[in-house]
């Protein structure tokens, strides 16, 4: 399992907060916590695995300019491209598994470090190499995403997945966008469906995934 992984925030729990926000919503970021400066992006689920196979699971992010395409390449953070930025993001590792509680997958995002060019950061669950091994989003449970104080281990929000992803057949999904209004950050639960998976959401912004 992948939690926090700021080696400043051992020893310290993490708050598991009340806000739960449902598709549609949309939060201001620093409403929530004023002093935000460095976030957490942090998915768990659990999967069936009545077929004998296993899912591997992926959480990754693209950073877009305003014409809602990468930059370069680098603006993309994946299981294969763990770190961006100069470190200003990184990404905590690839879980494959996917058991047991907690958080599975992390992103350390520090707001100040994202490029003012970049407006719109889409949050992307992915099922690796899903199309090939007929594996599917509905087959994912206790499935969520959430934000978190990455200073403070507090829980800006959650937005639970498995009720929404039950009748999905796809293999990929935006599942949230972090958007840039001026200084202020914002999340909105709007989410997007790919049969195509990973490959099929990168192509769309200009990366092409070698899922190897």
């Amino acid at each position: 399992m992948t939690d926090i992984f700021d080696t400043s925030h051992e020893g310290k729990e993490i708050d598991i907060g009340e806000a739960l926000i449902k598709e549609g919503d949309e939060v201001n970021l620093f409403e929530h916590d004023p002093t935000l400066s460095k976030i957490a992006l942090a998915a768990g689920w659990d999967v069936n695995t009545f077929s004998g196979e296993e899912i591997d699971v992926d959480v990754s992010i693209f950073l877009l300019n305003r014409n809602q395409k990468t930059r370069n390449d680098n603006d993309f953070i994946f299981y294969n491209q763990p770190e961006a930025l100069e470190g200003g993001i990184v990404h905590g590792g690839d879980s494959r598994v996917g058991f047991g509680d907690g958080d599975d997958e992390t992103i350390l995002i520090e707001l100040q470090k994202v490029p003012f060019d970049v407006l719109q950061i889409p949050v992307v669950i992915s099922i690796y190499k899903g199309f090939e091994k007929k594996q599917a989003l509905d087959s994912m449970r206790r499935c969520y995403v959430r934000i978190i104080n990455a200073d403070t281990g507090h829980e800006l929000f959650r937005f639970n997945l498995t009720d929404i992803f039950k009748e999905h057949k796809e293999t990929g999904a935006i599942v949230g966008w972090i958007n840039r209004e001026g200084p202020k950050w914002h999340f909105k639960a709007d989410l997007q469906y790919f049969s195509g998976g990973l490959g099929e959401i990168a192509r769309g912004y200009d990366i092409i995934v070698n899922q190897e």
